[in-house]
């Protein structure tokens, strides 16, 4: 009991919400691309300044470089970076018309003989890149690196002639998925999504969810993580969850989880927030200034996750 006179206690701060401790970690870590890109997702922001900030990362050959992605370094244009570019642009409204021509233009020039995308353009030699990032003169098509693109395209109505045999490479590597790891499955969600044909990408989207069951894909149980293996090669806590495959409610992959598991899954990303207010890269780090520049773009991520799932975070 304090003695009269005294003076009272000063009252304790309340803590900031999810977002507000976010938006101090933006300001104080991230590029400029993700502080344009947090203002305009959460602090009303406009698009042109997202849009003039991406451009910095455009080269001369209509592709995108500079480490767009983190985890690939130096000046030169490569599918994952231009990947990355287009993802800005339609989070945006702006994944159309000449910009999105030209685009589309590059990839058909680093495209592999049957229409897909490898995941590193060969020019990445020479440059630093993440050692689990290989490197190699003829490089394979990969679903990683051409999913989501083709998703994405498909989904704002772009048409362009690369389409055609960039779909067809997609719906023949999803639809033949047997052993699996969890970013090729979120690739083929990525792809499947946006699928002009619904019925076949409803199916083929059914049966990924019994393979990723199956093969204990996802981690559905966040307090007993010892229960799910990680990928070879992947980091000691780099785990997938529910909301790592179904990033919105409308994602076909929202079905392959009850929504008890998704409800766990949603609280585990919650919990991810670290005290700085960022979240955490989960994947293996290899570099300071890689992970530097990552934990902003996964932190932007998250917080439309959990907004997309109508969680509050302001």
């Amino acid at each position: 009991m304090a003695e009269s006179g005294a003076s009272p206690l000063p009252p304790t701060p309340e803590a900031p919400s999810p977002l507000a401790h976010a938006e101090q970690f933006v300001w104080r870590t991230a590029r400029v691309l993700e502080q344009r890109r947090f203002a305009y997702h959460f602090l009303g922001g406009g698009a042109d300044a997202v849009e003039t900030a991406l451009s910095a990362y455009r080269n001369e050959d209509d592709g995108y470089g500079h480490a767009l992605e983190p985890d690939l370094r130096g000046p030169v244009s490569q599918p994952l970076h231009t990947a990355h570019a287009l993802r800005v642009l339609a989070s945006i409204g702006r994944c159309g018309g000449q910009r999105v021509e030209r685009v589309c233009r590059y990839l058909t020039s680093v495209s592999t003989p049957d229409g897909a995308l490898p995941a590193v353009h060969p020019s990445q030699r020479g440059y630093p890149a993440a050692p689990f990032v290989p490197i190699v003169d003829d490089p394979p098509s990969e679903l990683l690196a051409t999913g989501p693109v083709v998703g994405l395209l498909h989904r704002n109505g772009v048409w362009h002639a690369w389409l055609f045999r960039a779909t067809d490479f997609c719906w023949q590597a999803v639809e033949s998925l047997e052993k699996s790891r969890p970013y090729e499955i979120q690739a083929a969600v990525a792809f499947l999504d946006s699928a002009p044909d619904r019925p076949r990408a409803e199916a083929a989207a059914d049966r990924l969810g019994r393979l990723v069951r199956e093969q204990r894909l996802a981690a559905l149980d966040p307090d007993h993580l010892e229960a799910y293996p990680v990928a070879p090669g992947y980091a000691p806590r780099e785990h997938h969850f529910p909301h790592d495959y179904a990033k919105t409610p409308d994602s076909l992959a929202r079905a392959w989880f009850t929504d008890a598991e998704m409800t766990r899954s949603l609280e585990f990303l919650v919990g991810l927030q670290q005290e700085d207010g960022g979240w955490p890269v989960l994947w293996r780090q290899w570099a300071p200034s890689a992970a530097l520049e990552a934990r902003p773009v996964v932190t932007i991520e998250a917080l439309r996750t959990l907004r997309a799932y109508g969680l509050s975070v302001d």
